[in-house]
């Protein structure tokens, strides 16, 4: 009898990873542990593995390694115990701490930093040119400061006799390179950005609610809830990079709802301007439900981060705090969150619970245009 052969596995392996975090004055044990929970979750959404961690308490920064020479010393034997790729840190660096901390791993080890690891995955999620134009955008206004660090990392490793003059030579024509591709991606985002205010103008009519809050809270299990549309949903961080808007009706009045970006704490500055387009949905809208995941631990700070990313981008609408995943919390703590946001409004996107009432209320405020 002849023997099957057991299928070959075409599936990479995980990006071996180890994180580290500066502990500030002023940072607390929960916090620390959370921020270190949230850099993991984005990692294994990247395709990375967290295989290791690394803290160190200092005063201010090191101002030529981030964390000490010393800890940069600890963080490469830990590497080299548990075979790890790349090190992420749970903030950003300067171009010349991610050169001074490869000098001391090696070459062959990946230094990101938070801002980075955040780009890549936005590129992995990216599904529509105008994602793909807005996080290429980001990604390149993130490249241009980086130049000069890489270049000169090359003339240590080689010398620098006959390779100066070069090196300086070749980071302007790469700067004007990347100068001239951001000139382009903005012109082709500004052509997009006009088409959308032609359809927003066309929509003035309508009465206009979008979803906001904290990546993986739940909205574009919402909007299929609300709507019955059938937009992607999977438990990951930014699953969900476009604006995706759909209409609910009563027979006798319609919305338009609109799924948009999550935010996340440190959100990049690159792709803040970068997602101008996109954020602009949340701007205009009448009303954005901010929706939040009840069960999550640092909850009430995902609400606070929200909130102060609608304040830089001058979202005006009224805001409805939405609580979600509530079929995840006990009696006792869903009792909490009554008493602690009694104006918001309480579902469970999963089990359907609460969304009749909330879309009762956005009916009568379209008519009204009154909170309910």
């Amino acid at each position: 009898m002849a023997k099957t052969r057991a299928p070959i596995s075409t599936k990479q392996p995980a990006e071996r990873v180890v994180l580290f975090r500066l502990i500030l004055p002023g940072d607390t044990d929960e916090q620390v542990a959370e921020d270190l929970r949230e850099l993991a979750l984005l990692t294994k959404t990247a395709g990375g593995e967290v295989v290791g961690i690394l803290t160190q308490r200092r005063p201010h920064p090191d101002p030529a390694y981030f964390i000490g020479r010393g800890k940069v010393e600890e963080l490469k034997q830990l590497v080299q115990d548990v075979g790890a790729h790349t090190v992420i840190c749970d903030d950003d660096l300067k171009p010349g701490q991610v050169r001074n901390i490869s000098r001391i791993l090696g070459e062959n080890i990946k230094v990101l930093d938070r801002s980075g690891l955040i780009l890549d995955i936005f590129a992995l999620h990216a599904r529509t040119p105008e994602a793909k134009i807005q996080v290429q955008l980001a990604q390149l206004q993130y490249l241009l400061p980086r130049l000069a660090g890489m270049w000169r990392h090359l003339e240590r490793q080689y010398g620098a006799i006959g390779v100066r003059g070069p090196g300086e030579k070749q980071i302007e024509l790469d700067r004007r390179a990347i100068a001239n591709q951001i000139a382009i991606l903005r012109r082709k985002l500004a052509k997009i950005e006009r088409e959308r205010k032609i359809q927003r103008k066309r929509r003035k009519n309508l009465f206009r609610v979008a979803l906001v809050g904290y990546t993986n809270a739940g909205k574009s299990s919402l909007l299929n809830r609300l709507t019955g549309a059938e937009v992607y949903v999977e438990d990951k961080l930014f699953a969900t990079l476009d604006a995706t808007t759909r209409r609910l009706s009563d027979g006798e009045h319609t919305i338009l709802i609109t799924d948009t970006v999550g935010f996340i704490k440190k959100l990049p500055h690159h792709l803040v301007e970068s997602f101008k387009s996109t954020l602009a949905e949340s701007r205009e809208a009448d009303v954005l439900l901010v929706v939040a995941d009840s069960s999550h631990p640092a909850v009430e700070e995902h609400i606070q981060i929200v909130h102060s990313v609608l304040d830089e981008i001058g979202a005006t609408g009224e805001r409805i705090l939405v609580l979600n995943k509530i079929d995840l919390l006990t009696p006792e703590q869903l009792a909490y969150f009554r008493r602690r946001y009694p104006d918001a409004q309480f579902v469970s996107a999963f089990q359907g619970r609460g969304i009749e009432y909330l879309k009762s209320c956005l009916m009568e405020m379209s008519e009204e245009k009154k909170i309910c």
